[in-house]
């Protein structure tokens, strides 16, 4: 690499170390935190989904923002910015009346999720531009490692300070923390030098036109099929281990470090894995490991029997998400980064909406929570093997019948 690609290399990877400190507060405890707040199980998929869905209209603005500034890097700081301000209004819950509270972490999630799908196309972009293509996988598998790393420190941190802090400070203060962290990680994402140029749409994206092409039906496809899959039952794990098996923050810190020690695991690997077997393969093989993690925490006689799972759920998400951004950009041309960017960060939002909301339906209508999780391993393998390169036998067959034909 080049001393410029080297320090954006560097930059990038810390941007995401100091992000994911914030993360975990929201994806590993936020859910408990509504919980607490005596949330609904559409209540908590709502969390999940609404944002999902106003991210999946934000993005569309993703270019034409990009096409307001010279250059990526400048593009992306406001956005950026914006996005991080979710934790700030986190740690403002205790203020508002009892009764609202949990619509208030919704609201919290979902006005930060305007600036987050224009921020979420133009990082794409900014990560294209800021190192050669033939570094892009190491560029995505390290700050795979470094996320996780992060994820994983900051969990078992927090888990530590929410049993052992008064509530509802213990949550507030947390979500302050986390937001200095996200500052901190907008500092090095300023200092992203793009070294290679790509096109800035003029005009809006042809979203017709872009589905015509083979190559972006199939990403638009799996990636749909892959997050309804996994969200389903998503939301529903930390109402499981709590109600039914009674988790406190220690433990789900601890399910979480867990999990993120197999995605930091497999991540170190994942650039091996998909030179071998394919970047396809690998999400089909991922997201069947999902399918028996959830069987295994549906089935485990106690808590600590589903820390097994947490490590297998950790690592094949992982690989299954590295897998999905290496089917993007091998398909995307370099000249249309904007507008294949816009339509992946799109649908991953559109399936983050529709996925969570599949699940917290079933246990809203009183559907036993174990059932629901059942089900949402079984999904999961459908979609396992609705990614195969060369999909179904039958539609190999019905293929085949109509050549013969």
């Amino acid at each position: 690499m080049t001393t410029s690609e080297r320090q954006n290399f560097y930059h990038l990877v810390l941007d995401i170390t100091w992000f994911a400190v914030a993360l975990a507060t929201t994806s590993r405890f936020l859910s408990v935190y509504a919980i607490h707040l005596d949330a609904s199980p559409m209540t908590l998929g709502w969390l999940t989904a609404l944002p999902a869905m106003v991210l999946l209209i934000s993005s569309s603005l993703g270019g034409w923002w990009r096409s307001k500034y010279k250059d990526t890097g400048r593009a992306v700081f406001f956005p950026s910015l914006g996005m991080r301000f979710a934790y700030f209004l986190l740690a403002l819950t205790p203020f508002m009346p009892e009764r609202w509270q949990p619509v208030w972490l919704i609201i919290s999630v979902t006005l930060p999720a305007i600036p987050q799908g224009v921020s979420g196309v133009i990082f794409v972009v900014l990560m294209r531009e800021a190192v050669d293509s033939s570094q892009m996988t190491k560029l995505v598998s390290r700050r795979a490692v470094m996320m996780n790393v992060a994820l994983g420190i900051s969990a078992l941190m927090c888990g530590i300070w929410l049993e052992n802090a008064p509530f509802p400070v213990n949550y507030q203060v947390m979500f302050l923390v986390a937001f200095l962290a996200t500052l901190i990680s907008l500092v090095h994402v300023k200092k992203v030098r793009p070294i290679i140029n790509t096109d800035v749409p003029q005009q809006p994206i042809n979203f017709r036109r872009m589905f015509a092409t083979p190559g972006m039906r199939k990403v638009a496809y799996i990636t749909a099929v892959t997050h309804i899959a996994f969200y389903s039952v998503f939301p529903l794990v930390p109402l499981y281990l709590v109600d039914d098996l009674g988790a406190t923050e220690g433990f789900i810190a601890m399910f979480g470090l867990i999990e993120l020690a197999g995605a930091a695991t497999i991540a170190i690997i994942t650039g091996r894995i998909a030179s071998k077997v394919g970047v396809q393969n690998m999400v089909a093989c991922g997201m069947a490991v999902t399918a028996v993690a959830a069987w295994m925490i549906a089935f485990a006689p106690s808590l600590n029997m589903t820390l097994i799972a947490a490590g297998l759920l950790g690592a094949s998400w992982s690989a299954t998400t590295i897998g999905l951004f290496g089917v993007m950009t091998d398909t995307a041309p370099a000249d249309e980064s904007t507008s294949y960017a816009t339509l992946y960060t799109q649908t991953i939002g559109f399936a983050t909406f529709i996925g969570p909301l599949i699940g917290s339906a079933l246990a809203e209508a009183e559907v036993n929570l174990l059932l629901v999780l059942i089900a949402g391993g079984f999904l999961r393998l459908l979609a396992a093997f609705l990614v195969l390169p060369k999909g179904l036998p039958f539609r190999q067959g019905l293929a085949h019948a109509n050549s013969q034909h």
